[in-house]
């Protein structure tokens, strides 16, 4: 990808969006249109009358999937994640995260915004995300994700509106607060490089499972507003552009290490006793590069990175047998599952935070009928 047009997305933010904040905020509608948008949510459910048209537009407009979405791509990205999905959030907790706090632009972000410099709120709210992207029918009737896309992408907005008005925030030197450079980069954390995560910690993707994946993320972008020109058409263009674009703009920062710590002190917190207290920075560890452990302050932890390193060969090992051993496939299952049940309840205010799981993944991964975790 040419790099003076990467360079241009920093100065880019989302025009459609943008300008429904700035109208909202100008008419002083901003509390109603949230009250009224909460009532949204399934795709097919009629969009709220009461809306001012503004957003009753932007909502019309933004309602359909791009043309080039295949469905059948995103039906097997979803048996994937029906088998793996329980992985994918671990490492999306253990190592997406941090990752986004490598970079320090979007760092600065999260720090200025209050609510977004909340762990416990962030690790929900990611989490829902991907499992209504992952369930049945994400971007068509029967589906639950275009209401939540759309929210975001308004959320987005308003943090845009809000802190470029900021006067800690460098127009020149930093761009557009949440740019379109920032949107694919996340966009990138998300998706592929959950990918490289699960296979750093032992669990196998094929390529095809891979591409699948990244496709129904690239669909996502495109509803958050992501420029489609932006996003590489395949996996391999989206790797090459990790290593370009993302990898190559980690650092250290304050806010980085700042938001580093509080994550690991929430895990601390969701962990049994103080025995365990160092295996959440040494799977941190396993699934990031080591430099950006180093900056963001990750602490190593000699004993428990020796455990998890062992642990990861036996998965690996367990991996090649699953096949063929419904004993290997039970015991990546369980520990799966353990990690998820710590990664879905997570706590907002002394409260534990029920995500809404779809009723076919709680069905594979728990065996139960439910809808909340």
């Amino acid at each position: 990808m040419d790099q003076r047009f990467v360079e241009e997305l920093k100065y880019q933010g989302d025009p459609p969006a943008d300008a429904v904040i700035a109208a909202l905020v100008a008419g002083g509608e901003i509390g109603r249109v949230n009250s009224l948008l909460a009532e949204l949510r399934a795709n097919d459910e009629p969009i709220p009358e009461h809306l001012p048209p503004v957003v009753r537009e932007f909502l019309v407009a933004t309602d359909n999937p791009p043309p080039w979405t295949d469905l059948a791509r995103v039906a097997r990205a979803q048996e994937f994640f029906l088998d793996d999905g329980m992985h994918v959030a671990s490492v999306l907790s253990f190592g997406a995260m941090v990752n986004c706090y490598a970079q320090p632009r979007p760092s600065k972000v999260l720090t200025l915004t209050h609510r977004l410099n909340q762990p416990h709120r962030r690790l929900s709210e990611t989490a829902q995300f991907v499992l209504s992207m992952m369930a049945p029918h994400p971007f068509t009737s029967g589906g639950s994700f275009v209401p939540v896309i759309q929210k975001t992408r308004l959320i987005h907005a308003a943090v845009r509106h809000f802190i470029s008005r900021s006067p800690e925030w460098d127009h020149e030197r930093d761009g557009v607060p949440i740019c379109q450079q920032d949107l694919l980069g996340a966009l990138l954390i998300f998706s592929v490089q959950v990918i490289i995560g699960m296979r750093r910690i032992g669990i196998s993707v094929t390529e095809q499972e891979a591409e699948d994946y990244y496709h129904v993320w690239r669909v996502a972008g495109h509803l958050l507003g992501i420029r489609t020109e932006a996003m590489p058409a395949t996996l391999a263009e989206a790797e090459a552009l990790n290593t370009s674009l993302v990898e190559a703009s980690y650092g250290p920062s304050a806010e980085g290490a700042e938001l580093t710590a509080n994550l690991l002190a929430l895990y601390r917190k969701l962990m049994p006793g103080k025995a365990f207290d160092g295996v959440v920075p040494a799977m941190v560890r396993q699934v990031v590069n080591p430099e950006v452990s180093e900056w963001l302050g990750v602490p190593k932890q000699r004993g428990w990175g020796r455990l998890v390193g062992a642990g990861v060969r036996v998965m690996r090992r367990l991996e090649r047998a699953e096949d063929e051993s419904e004993l290997a496939r039970r015991v990546l299952d369980r520990a799966a599952r353990l990690l998820l049940s710590v990664n879905v309840r997570q706590l907002t205010d002394g409260q534990s935070t029920a995500l809404t799981i779809p009723e076919e993944l709680r069905e594979k991964w728990t065996g139960e009928r439910g809808a909340s975790a």
